[in-house]
């Protein structure tokens, strides 16, 4: 892996970082209408990435498959759906303003089946990272080094408020010290996850297609079962559709302009 690859795999982690440090900056929770807010943004932000930087250039990739070139970003699409679906049921988690955790039973405590919800979904969003890099570096792709960059600096930005929404609600119960270190390991996953897709795509680079759409399914996933309904749940819900908006306006602006 090169400088700029490296730079890449980290800064949706420093977002997260940044983010979870808000626990010693802030003295109350993040207000409810806020909370949606950025919930909203997140899930915007997400919805516009696995469009522009994950399903169109996966689509691009396949032009020569004429009018089938649909087909490898459909079937990867539906596998990272179905990825995500599989964890959410077999890893014991608990999201934020729910009472009672999914997935299997378990004696875990309540902060950590929290850190373990937003691990669930840092998993893609570190996986999108880590291919879209690798697509990069490829000769065969049309995706460039800046475009990577963008994606990563997208998630980074979303990776922001999520790290803050993790770690404020746990200070009273493990205190900030913990809270912060549970918010900076819930965002551990995504360079973890972004290096082993881009040593895996060296030896599979044939399907860049299906792992670019698979991306994307896991993060639209994570955005319809988790992300939205939490930012549309009670009253004030045009907060979170706002956030949305914006959220996607930036990270579309953002891929175009700078890509």
């Amino acid at each position: 892996m090169n400088s700029a690859m490296v730079l890449g795999v980290m800064i949706p982690f420093i977002g997260t970082s940044l983010g979870a440090a808000c626990v010693f900056l802030l003295r109350k929770s993040i207000k409810p209408e806020i909370q949606k807010g950025l919930l909203g943004f997140a899930a915007g932000v997400m919805v516009a990435a696995s469009v522009w930087s994950l399903l169109i250039p996966a689509m691009d990739m396949s032009e020569h498959l004429g009018k089938m070139a649909f087909f490898p970003a459909a079937i990867g699409f539906a596998i990272g759906i179905g990825f995500l679906l599989a964890i959410d049921k077999l890893v014991p988690h608990l999201h934020m303003d729910k009472k009672e955790p999914e997935g299997p039973h378990t004696v875990l405590k309540k902060s950590t089946m929290m850190m373990l919800a937003v691990t669930i979904h840092n998993i893609p969003e570190g996986a999108s990272v880590g291919i879209v890099l690798a697509a990069a570096a490829s000769k065969d792709t049309m995706i460039t080094a800046a475009a990577a960059m963008v994606l990563s600096i997208g998630i980074a930005v979303q990776n922001f408020p999520e790290g803050a929404i993790i770690s404020l609600p746990m200070r009273e119960e493990a205190g900030k010290g913990k809270a912060f270190l549970y918010g900076v390991l819930s965002g551990v996953v995504e360079p973890i996850a972004a290096v082993i897709t881009i040593f895996l795509s060296a030896y599979v680079e044939g399907i860049l297609p299906y792992m670019l759409a698979f991306a994307a399914g896991a993060m639209i996933y994570v955005v319809v079962e988790e992300l939205i309904p939490e930012a549309a749940e009670g009253e004030q819900s045009d907060i979170g559709t706002i956030g949305f908006a914006v959220g996607f306006l930036l990270m579309m602006i953002m891929d175009v302009a700078l890509g």
